[in-house]
């Protein structure tokens, strides 16, 4: 079972923290009497451990999706890219402003083909949760994504997207330096890309900052993400003017992973090890990995022109409304 120091728990993983708590309080009388044995005990603890994960992960509500989806050891895009890419090129610059740190993009190689890997970027502590932005682009980290995505099309290499942001940076000057646009020429230019387009939601999916470089052949999401138009709190604060509410905001936003495959809206789930992705980063990745490769070989069935038709008609054909007859 994989350990990592400095674990932190959110409110519901109490029960497991409890488990951690008594295998320390073990060891450490283990320590202290060497003639006794507690192999077993701890060995009981840590099979305890496992089946707990999975029975809390099994009996989730939206908004703890939520929580998982944000979890501190959850991992980031980098992250996945170190445990399922090959030779990975990271690649810097929109050849305009500046580099933004929160998108992050390059060539690598998985299961032994070159793809471009573009995704948003959460620090990992609090100095580079800063230099990242905390997953939120400015209109230069949109720019940049499109640029290696058009660089992947000149050179006929698929496209892999990793979406985790709690938005598009909404500060003045991104909208002064055009954010709206930079989001929107994203969408337009991804739908029209001749190489097969595999968007990834490894976290938050949240509004226009995920649909920048959430607009795929495939759109796929981990089983603990969630992926819509406004955060709960948000949701929240504006129908109720407060953030109070947004258990219930994130239970009628219908923004799970088994909302969002019901609805139609993405083509996939990808599971997560039991207790969620932050417990077994390997796992998680080699998950990812498979979905990747099984989804990529079905696209590649079919010619640029007919991914194309495809792609316009699936964004075309979403939603549903009724309309009264009098």
């Amino acid at each position: 079972m994989p350990t990592y120091p400095n674990r932190q728990f959110l409110e519901f993983e109490a029960p497991i923290r409890e488990l951690y708590e008594q295998i320390e309080a073990n060891k450490k009388q283990a320590e202290k009497n060497p003639k006794v044995d507690y192999t077993q005990i701890i060995s009981q603890l840590e099979q305890s451990i496992v089946d707990k994960r999975k029975d809390l992960t099994d009996h989730l509500t939206s908004w703890q999706r939520v929580q998982l989806s944000r979890h501190p050891d959850r991992p980031y895009t980098l992250k996945y890219i170190d445990k399922m890419v090959e030779d990975f090129q990271e690649l810097h610059g929109d050849r305009n402003i500046h580099d933004d740190k929160a998108m992050v993009g390059g060539f690598g190689k998985i299961d032994g083909r070159t793809m471009m890997i573009v995704g948003q970027q959460k620090g990992i502590n609090t100095k580079m949760r800063q230099q990242r932005n905390f997953g939120m682009a400015n209109p230069d980290g949109y720019r940049k994504a499109l640029r290696l995505m058009k660089l992947a099309e000149k050179f006929n290499k698929p496209v892999v997207t990793f979406i985790d942001t709690p938005g598009a940076f909404p500060g003045i000057e991104a909208e002064e330096r055009g954010q709206g646009e930079a989001i929107a020429r994203n969408i337009y230019e991804m739908l029209r890309l001749r190489v097969p387009v595999i968007c990834v939601v490894i976290g938050e999916g949240a509004s226009g900052g995920a649909l920048g470089i959430g607009v795929g052949d495939r759109v796929l999401m981990m089983e603990n993400t969630w992926f819509t138009v406004i955060s709960p709190e948000s949701c929240s604060s504006i129908l109720w003017r407060s953030w109070d509410k947004k258990e219930v905001a994130a239970e009628q936003l219908k923004l799970t992973s088994d909302h969002m495959a019901g609805f139609g809206l993405v083509d996939d789930v990808i599971p997560e090890p039991p207790g969620g992705a932050h417990w077994d980063y390997a796992e998680a990745a080699e998950l990812v990995k498979k979905a990747i490769i099984r989804h990529l070989a079905e696209l590649e069935q079919s010619t640029p022109e007919q991914r194309i038709r495809k792609r316009i008609d699936k964004y075309g054909n979403m939603g549903f409304f009724d309309v009264d007859p009098s």
